[in-house]
């Protein structure tokens, strides 16, 4: 089983390459998959830019940590919840809550297997989890994973 979570932080840092392609204009492109979340610093104050995965349904933006609530863009978000998402050609201000209920992430598990059912069977089954888990899997999954919902907002973008 690999853990994600145990990824060096050079990893991680390898991986903000999405950044670069929104940059060049490719977010219509690389956005059907990677939006960028810009929280504000907990130490710093500063805007700090992550690219990951997401999903949207019912016009909220659902986005998992596979390193749990050890990820820096979780923790800032858990000091302020303000932040701002580029998804695509959109930018726009929201307002993100962590879910804590694992009901509520094995939804999210459930959507994204629906809709990306080889990646994200891939992804589970590096987890140690089958391809196709039942719902008491991916709920005690649930307790290994992050997940933040962003609700859009009418609040000034950050910066």
């Amino acid at each position: 089983m690999f853990d994600f979570r145990k990824l060096p932080k050079t990893a991680w840092r390898f991986m903000k390459a999405p950044r670069i392609w929104y940059a060049l204009g490719l977010g219509p492109v690389v956005g059907r998959l990677i939006l960028l979340l810009i929280t504000t610093g907990r130490k710093t104050g500063r805007p700090r830019v992550t690219p990951l995965q997401y999903e949207e349904h019912n016009g909220v933006i659902y986005v998992a940590s596979a390193r749990g609530e050890q990820a820096d863009w979780f923790r800032n978000l858990r000091a302020n919840p303000r932040v701002e998402v580029r998804v695509k050609a959109r930018r726009f201000p929201g307002l993100a809550e962590p879910i804590t209920d694992p009901a509520r992430i094995a939804d999210f598990l459930e959507l994204r297997l629906a809709r990306h059912p080889r990646m994200m069977g891939a992804m589970l089954r590096g987890e140690g989890l089958p391809a196709r888990p039942t719902r008491a899997q991916l709920e005690q999954f649930a307790a290994a994973i992050a997940v933040v919902a962003i609700q859009p907002c009418e609040a000034e973008p950050l910066g």
